[in-house]
């Protein structure tokens, strides 16, 4: 604003030395007189006096006194008439041959406005700096109660509280995104305790038997005076056992090497007809020996890739149950089919009987470890087969599906990402 004020009245005197320059001294007397005239409020002084001080023309009856020079240029101050105090002009001054021109502004009101300014910004300063400090010093705390709430939570749950969850106050902030992670992997970390608590569990329940029996037999084998018949007997009975703890542990070992991708591998391009035709060759006898109706549905050309033994294990424990549960002439049914869903290709490979099924309530928890729908586990079998069939299917992103037969039960292995054609010599 200063500035702008310095640059008029330089172009204003510019102008004047000019006319003084044309027009002499009372040309530019005669100037000076009539832009006088027309400063009714005194906004701008123009004066012209002689080399004695005599005031030749002007709005100004003297030359200023109190004058505070800055450079070429002075400021002052005047009493006006009408005007509550004394009000400050910037002006400046030139020499010439016959006397000094002074030309001035008022710049009363741009000092008051630079005043009120830099109030202002100083009022604005520190009014943010006193927010700041308070909204620093709230953020800051509410952050720390926030991490400490956390801090307490993971204490406890260190300390052997695994049910305990980080607290989420529903403004789905970071720390609330936060929070819910940790709580999802603080739950499947619990299932996965839980499930091992399970598994061992079932493991000590299922091998005691079989063990002691192991023993008991080798005990009456070591007996004097004991048949060889019997003797013999004792032995495959021995064997027959310790082959079912063999086959327990090889299931167990299956499934967590599915679990962990170890097969991935080892994969190829599988053609799942061919697979199902393989299953149905292999368990066709079985069904005729105990009068089950073994059918098969395939289609060819569904090819997928994958690990071929896990699937073909995954597929024969599937038709074992069919078959183990289904009764005397019930039916059996192995299917391999394409189809579109939502305009995507899907392969499946499908397994269903007439059998007692399996209740919609129990379904998710009979692809557990060791789990047995029979509490007197009459039925020969570990509980595995389910679980190495649900194993199998997350190896191969693949869903695993369990539905009524109406009767019976039908289980599907459902893939949908299916390969087009198999290359040469795949």
């Amino acid at each position: 604003m200063e500035r702008q004020t310095e640059e008029t009245i330089e172009a204003e005197l510019t102008g004047l030395r000019e006319q003084y320059r044309d027009l002499g001294i009372f040309g530019l007397e005669r100037i000076i007189a009539q832009r006088a005239a027309e400063e009714k409020h005194l906004a701008s002084i123009y004066l012209l006096i002689d080399k004695r001080g005599v005031p030749i023309a002007g709005n100004l009856p003297a030359w200023p006194t109190d004058v505070e020079t800055v450079s070429n240029r002075f400021r002052f101050s005047l009493d006006l008439p009408g005007s509550s105090g004394p009000r400050r002009f910037l002006g400046r001054s030139v020499e010439l041959d016959q006397g000094f021109l002074l030309v001035a502004r008022d710049i009363e009101d741009k000092l008051r406005t630079q005043t009120l300014l830099v109030n202002a910004i100083a009022l604005g300063s520190g009014l943010m700096l006193v927010f700041g400090v308070i909204g620093g010093f709230v953020m800051s705390r509410w952050m720390l109660t926030r991490i400490e709430s956390i801090n307490r939570a993971t204490g406890q749950i260190m300390a052997g509280d695994l049910g305990r969850r980080i607290a989420v106050d529903g403004s789905g902030d970071e720390f609330d995104e936060l929070a819910t992670n940790l709580n999802a992997m603080l739950e499947r970390i619990e299932r996965l305790l839980a499930g091992m608590r399970e598994v061992t569990d079932n493991i000590a329940h299922d091998l005691r038997t079989p063990l002691t029996r192991l023993r008991s037999r080798l005990e009456v084998a070591l007996m004097k005076d004991i048949d060889p018949s019997r003797t013999r007997q004792l032995l495959e009975e021995t064997a027959s056992d310790a082959e079912g703890l063999i086959a327990t542990f090889n299931a167990l070992m299956n499934i967590a090497r599915a679990e962990a991708g170890e097969q991935r591998a080892s994969w190829e391009l599988v053609d799942l007809g061919e697979l199902v035709q393989d299953i149905f060759d292999l368990y066709e006898p079985l069904a005729e020996e105990r009068d089950i109706g073994l059918a098969l549905e395939n289609a060819a050309g569904i090819t997928v890739a994958g690990n071929r033994q896990m699937l073909a294990q995954a597929l024969a424990n599937l038709t074992d149950n069919a078959i183990k549960y289904t009764p005397e002439g019930g039916h059996v049914t192995l299917a391999a089919a394409q189809t579109r869903e939502q305009a995507r290709r899907i392969a499946r490979i499908t397994v269903s009987d007439d059998g007692p099924g399996i209740p919609p309530e129990m379904r998710q928890k009979a692809l557990e470890r060791f789990v047995r729908l029979e509490p007197e586990r009459h039925t020969p079998g570990n509980g595995l087969g389910l679980s190495l069939v649900s194993a199998v299917a997350k190896l191969h992103d693949a869903r695993l599906e369990l539905a009524d037969n109406e009767p019976g039960l039908r289980v599907s292995l459902v893939f949908e990402r299916p390969v087009e054609t198999a290359p040469p010599g795949a």
